[in-house]
Formats: C-alpha cells, sequence, structure tokens
C-alpha cells in the first residue's frame, strides 16, 4: 500500500473512531455527571535480526477504547478493546458498576473547560511508512554489518527497526472531541567487542517522527563499534572527588529526574525533594529549561494532554528559578492550582547551552581533570530526599584529554547539589527523547572506586 493510501486510510479511520467516541460519550452522560473516552489505535511492523539472520518479525494492529465515568464525585474507569456498539455499551455499564464501589473524592472529576483544546494546532506528526518487511529487515541487517566488519568487534547482540503510527481521539461531556495522527520510527544496532579476554557491549540507535530523518544503517552500526570498541582495556579508578562530565545521553536522564520531582502527584504526596520550590534558584541563574510542546514534527510535541488539556508553551526553569509544577487535573485540584497540560508527561524540553561553541571536545577541555560519563546502571534515586547514586562507566581525562576508559565506578551526590553544582552544558544536543540537552560539566561528584 502507499503511502497517500496508508495517510488517506488512517484519516478515514480517526473520523470513524471520533463518531465512536461521541456516541459513547453520548450514550454515557445520560447516566452520570460526567464523562471521558479516548481511542489509541496503534499499527506497526518491529523486526530484529542477529549475525545477518532475521531472529523476529512482527506485525500489530491494535487498539484500545478506555472510559471514565463520575458520578457524586466518584470515578470509574474500564477499557475495551472490542469497538462494537454492544461491546462498548458493555463497558459503559462496567465502568459505572466499578464506580458504586469508590470513594467519592471533592477533587474528581474533569478539568476546566477553559483549558481543553478545542482548536488544537496541526503539528505535522504524521509520516507513516509502508511497513515494508523486506525494507525492515535490511535496515537492521545493514546496521549490523557495518559494526561487525569492525576488527574488535566479536559478535552482535543484535539489530532492530521499528516502524509505527497511531491515531489518537480524545472527547469528553464538557464538549471536547478532537484527535489526531503520529508516527515514529527507530533503528538500532548493539554489539559486542573483545581485546585480551576483555568483553564489552554498547549501543547506537535512531530515531524519528519521520522515516526519511533515521541517520543510515552504516552510521548507526559504525558509531556502535565505535563506542563498543572504545570502552575496551578499562580500568577501575581510585575512590575521589572529581567533576564529571555527562554526555548528552545520560545527561537527559539527569534532568529527567526533574521529572518525578516535580510532578503534581509527588507534590501533593509531600513525596519531592523539590516540595514548595516554586519560586526558588534551584540551578545556575544562566540556566532555562523551556517546554514547546508545538515544535512541528517533535518527538515531544503534543495538541493536547491525555485529559484534553491543551498544551502550552512556558518555562519551566527561568534564569535558574523554577517556575512551575507539572500538573494533571487532579493533581492540580489538589493543590489548588490550574492544571498545566502534563497528564500523560512532558512535552519537548529545551534545555539552554552555557555557551554557542561548547561542542563536546570544548567540553572535555573545559572538565580539564575528572571523569567523562557516557552510561550509568541501577536506578538509585531517592525522590524524597534527592540521594543520588548510579554505577556508571566512561572515560578518565586529564589535560583536558580523554586518557583511557573506566568502569565499575559508582558516582554519588544529591541532585539538588548537583543541579545548582552544574558548571556548564554543551551544544552537543540529544535530539531523541522529550529533552534535548548538551552534556552537562558538574563541578565535583563523589566517585567511588577500588
Amino acid at each position: 500500500m502507499s503511502i497517500d493510501q496508508i495517510k488517506k486510510d488512517a484519516k478515514i479511520q480517526q473520523t470513524k473512531l471520533s463518531s465512536i467516541v461521541a456516541s459513547a460519550i453520548k450514550q454515557a452522560k445520560t447516566l452520570v455527571d460526567e464523562v471521558e473516552v479516548s481511542i489509541n489505535q496503534s499499527t506497526g511492523i518491529s523486526v530484529s535480526t542477529r549475525l545477518g539472520e532475521t531472529e523476529n518479525v512482527e506485525f500489530n494492529s491494535d487498539g484500545a477504547l478506555a472510559i471514565t465515568v463520575y458520578q457524586n464525585q466518584r470515578k470509574g474507569s474500564a477499557s475495551t478493546n472490542d469497538l462494537s456498539a454492544h461491546a462498548i455499551t458493555q463497558t459503559i455499564d462496567m465502568a459505572i458498576k466499578i464506580m458504586q464501589y469508590t470513594s467519592s473524592d471533592p477533587y474528581s472529576g474533569l478539568g476546566d473547560v477553559n483549558l481543553m483544546a478545542f482548536n488544537p494546532p496541526d503539528l505535522d506528526l504524521f509520516y507513516p511508512s509502508d511497513l515494508n518487511v523486506d525494507n525492515a529487515i535490511e535496515q537492521a541487517k545493514q546496521a549490523e554489518q557495518v559494526a561487525l566488519a569492525h576488527p574488535k568487534i566479536m559478535s552482535s547482540d543484535g539489530g532492530y527497526f521499528s516502524s509505527r503510527y497511531g491515531i489518537y481521539v480524545y472527547g469528553n461531556s464538557l464538549g471536547m472531541l478532537q484527535g489526531y495522527c503520529a508516527s515514529s520510527h527507530s533503528l538500532s544496532c548493539s554489539v559486542i567487542a573483545e581485546q585480551d579476554g576483555q568483553m564489552e557491549r554498547n549501543y547506537a540507535y535512531t530515531s524519528s517522527r519521520d522515516i526519511k530523518q533515521l541517520h543510515t544503517p552504516a552510521s548507526v552500526g559504525q558509531e556502535a563499534a565505535e563506542k563498543t570498541v572504545a570502552q575496551l582495556g578499562a580500568k577501575q579508578i581510585a575512590t575521589m572527588k572529581v567533576p564529571v562530565l555527562f554526555s548528552a545521553n545520560v545527561a537527559v536522564g539527569l534532568l529527567g529526574h526533574l521529572i518525578g520531582a516535580l510532578s503534581g502527584g509527588a507534590i501533593y504526596r509531600k513525596s519531592s525533594f523539590l516540595l514548595n520550590a516554586i519560586g526558588q534558584e534551584i540551578f545556575p541563574s544562566w540556566l532555562t529549561i523551556y517546554e514547546d510542546p508545538h515544535i512541528l514534527k517533535g518527538i515531544g510535541s503534543s495538541p493536547f494532554d491525555s485529559e484534553g488539556t491543551k498544551t502550552v508553551k512556558r518555562n519551566i526553569v527561568e534564569q535558574g528559578v523554577l517556575q512551575t509544577y507539572l500538573l494533571s487535573n487532579y493533581s492540580a485540584k489538589k493543590l489548588g492550582l490550574s492544571s498545566t497540560g502534563h497528564a500523560g508527561g512532558i512535552h519537548n524540553w529545551l534545555v539552554s547551552p552555557s555557551q554557542i561553541d561548547a561542542d563536546f571536545h570544548a567540553m572535555v577541555k573545559k572538565l580539564d581533570k575528572g571523569v567523562v560519563i557516557t552510561s550509568l546502571m541501577g536506578q538509585g534515586v531517592n525522590n524524597v530526599t534527592g540521594d543520588y547514586s548510579r554505577g556508571a562507566t566512561g572515560f578518565w581525562v586529564e589535560n583536558g584529554t580523554i586518557q583511557y576508559p573506566i568502569n565499575e565506578i559508582t558516582i554519588a551526590g544529591n541532585l539538588k547539589d548537583i543541579y545548582k553544582n552544574i558548571v556548564a552544558i554543551g551544544n552537543d544536543l540529544e535530539t531523541r527523547g522529550n529533552i534535548q540537552c548538551g552534556s552537562i560539566l558538574i563541578d565535583n561528584m563523589s566517585i567511588a572506586g577500588k
């Protein structure tokens, strides 16, 4: 099937799903105070290869309708994969029955009608592929072949290619009924290198809304091989306290902990190390985190959140000062605030670099002597206290030059101190996720080694 035909069929299907949502709302709202209905339908393929052989091919085409009803401040939810009229009636009945067993909650219910996305923007998120299995297998195999051609690569953990598109429709009894189509594509490769009996594993990947903007299989395979080989000969360093440079791919994770600390649920439960931090300087005064949900073709772009609330461009952090928490309808009501459109997650955080010309090599020179972190292990982060402890691998740096790879170390600190002690952020942006950030240089962190 041609791409143009897939796009036409998807638009027809979106209209059909919108009608199903509207019908379900009409039926349910005669029985309860409020109702919201959503449908998420996905179609795609994924393939994996290993050592030139096809290991797995999967095709999926599935979807589900979810319905939530509210009556007398009670809430009930149910879902179904069957979109027939009879199945939807049963699902409505089940949601109402479940609601009867829940406790009354003064904060339950739909959000502010004035914040609903009745006229959402078109964010150009839909670039489906033709879901060609042969092409998908060839992409994964090519990435593997290029990586395996490196003399120090001994084996492969596999190549993986995925292409999918989805249709999302949301509606509620306040009159909101909107939907959109979106696509995503990815290619990855993981390989194993060996030297003097030491084995290392690493990977590379590319992802995009538009399949034409994926990196080539050759570049993915080459990057996977180079990253893996670079870790050969890794040493364990002594315990010390030194400056640390987080490469961009792990720097986004460091800032990702901010999301959990700012979530409305953590705030109203008083389980965040950033409780009562609005208006406080939690980062250096030069640092700004800007959220732009409306970047065309953006990985994290969305015209509205999972509750129908419109997404808005805003500063999360402005010149180091925290501006907002990340609130859903429920958490906003609990806190006496308004929803920020973050039900379901964040939308394209853009983290300002400290200087325009600070690429990765410039950041290593600025580090001068210390540790570059390229991968992290474990989940040693306490969201209540901010205590941070992760296993890590990377490189030892002296005189602004990488000397040798290191492994079996643990980096530790407290996120409050880590965020405040950011010295610089590079312009080597990681752009494959919801957070776009360059490498981050921290003044000092504790390193536990041998």
